[in-house]
């Protein structure tokens, strides 16, 4: 009798519930970044699937006189 196929996050619900962590921290701060943000740009650096910066450039619109 053969083993049934291993998943590779078998036994790694931890390991899953820290990713789900992290991606769900990752959208709060994205989300926290475009509060205010009327004009602008949000930029994120992502190593190994996971969110290590988010640069914000905000940009103010003059009017002409």
């Amino acid at each position: 009798m053969t083993n049934p196929p291993v998943s590779p996050n078998a036994g790694g619900g931890n390991a899953d519930a820290e990713a789900a962590r992290l991606i769900e921290e990752s959208i709060a701060s994205v989300r926290e970044a475009l509060t205010g943000l009327r004009f602008g740009n949000i930029s994120l650096t992502v190593h190994d699937g996971r969110v290590v910066q988010i640069d914000v450039t905000a940009r103010r619109r003059l009017r002409p006189n």
